[in-house]
């Protein structure tokens, strides 16, 4: 017998496990989200997270950079500006060919990008997306995504599309999965929407407050796109789908914050017409205070039916309080009969909308 073999100690090391290659990344989208995302990819390099991650490509709407070896963020974000490609969707699939998993990244709020989300899962590649339009739209699109992620084998992350990354989605399909039945849900949904009502105290002309909400950027460059409620709306449909309620969009009620004189407005003309806004929601306050209670726009699914539109609260409701742009959401079921489960936090900005982003990504680049 030999000494190696009488002698544990003396036996060679294990070989370490091979390293998995690194997940290929496509980014599409550089607003703010998109920048976000390339900051905190900046961040990581040369750490264990860093190397789970290849950027290979990052496009906008009309410009796209990559290298297959890899780029790293602050490399990419300078070819975008001195020496950019066109930008086409087509190019996405066979810039992510290699070897390693697939992973796009939809940091964008384009109809076109969220159509090929369903050719890319069918063809393997996960997506991870903080867009809406996906999920958020027609229900066909919505089944859609997910049977070509189950004949693809491809993950889809969304947990950015809601509460940007609050653990909203997670905690609805875990419910459902341990045999719970999801009965109602109710939420604040709107990050801007949050701000401008956790801040209206009936006194400040609302359209002042309005402006103040969108120079500090809560609210898209068009306010009318955060008081229609549509994106609320969408926001409601995927939440309301990933508790086992298939509805379809034209299925949620919508109260839109938007007078249809200030509705037929171009952006431009919109500006001076905003105090519109003032008088009736002074009227909604004021009837608030006098019940005291809390106005917030608050998103519904109850008893089969959803709706959106702000409400006066009692101030002890759990969707009366919060402070910023936190989103609250409450979720009433089998075992969240009396008191609902309470989900709370940021529920905006591009720093947590790009870690949910990112979150998504290292977990499929596990897979």
């Amino acid at each position: 017998m030999s000494a190696a073999a009488a002698d544990p100690a003396l036996a060679s090391p294990p070989r370490p496990a091979p390293q998995a290659a690194p997940a290929r990344v496509a980014l599409l989208g550089t607003g703010t989200v998109g920048k976000a995302v390339l900051a905190r990819l900046a961040g990581w390099r040369g750490t264990p997270l860093g190397e789970r991650l290849s950027l290979v490509h990052v496009a906008n709407s009309r410009h796209a950079a990559g290298e297959r070896a890899g780029l790293g963020a602050e490399e990419a974000s300078r070819r975008l500006v001195l020496a950019p490609q066109p930008s086409r969707l087509e190019a996405v699939a066979e810039a992510l060919q290699g070897s390693g998993a697939r992973i796009v990244i939809d940091a964008t709020a384009s109809e076109a990008v969220a159509d090929c989300h369903p050719r890319w899962l069918a063809q393997g590649i996960h997506v991870v997306t903080a867009c809406k339009i996906g999920q958020g739209t027609s229900l066909a699109r919505w089944r859609e995504i997910r049977r070509a992620a189950a004949a693809g084998g491809a993950g889809y992350g969304d947990s950015a599309t809601v509460g940007a990354g609050l653990p909203l989605l997670r905690s609805l399909r875990e419910l459902r999965a341990g045999g719970d039945r999801i009965h109602a849900i109710a939420g604040v949904l709107s990050g801007s929407l949050a701000w401008l009502f956790h801040r209206y105290d009936g006194m400040r002309p609302f359209s002042a407050l309005l402006r103040q909400a969108r120079d500090a950027g809560y609210t898209e460059p068009d306010p009318r796109d955060d008081l229609s409620g549509e994106d609320v709306r969408r926001k409601l449909l995927i939440l309301a789908r990933a508790a086992g309620h298939e509805l379809e969009s034209g299925e949620v009620e919508v109260a839109s914050l938007v007078p249809p004189e200030l509705a037929i407005l171009s952006r431009e003309a919109l500006d001076a017409a905003l105090p519109a806004l003032d008088a009736p929601l002074r009227e909604r306050y004021a009837d608030a205070y006098k019940h005291g209670g809390k106005l917030r726009f608050v998103a519904r699914f109850e008893h089969g039916r959803a709706r959106v539109g702000l409400e006066t609260l009692p101030p002890e409701h759990p969707l009366a309080g919060g402070a910023g742009t936190d989103n609250r959401v409450a979720i009433w079921s089998d075992r969240y009969r009396e008191q609902p489960l309470a989900i709370q936090g940021p529920g905006a900005g591009a720093e947590v909308t790009a870690a949910a982003l990112l979150d998504d990504a290292l977990r499929l680049a596990r897979r």
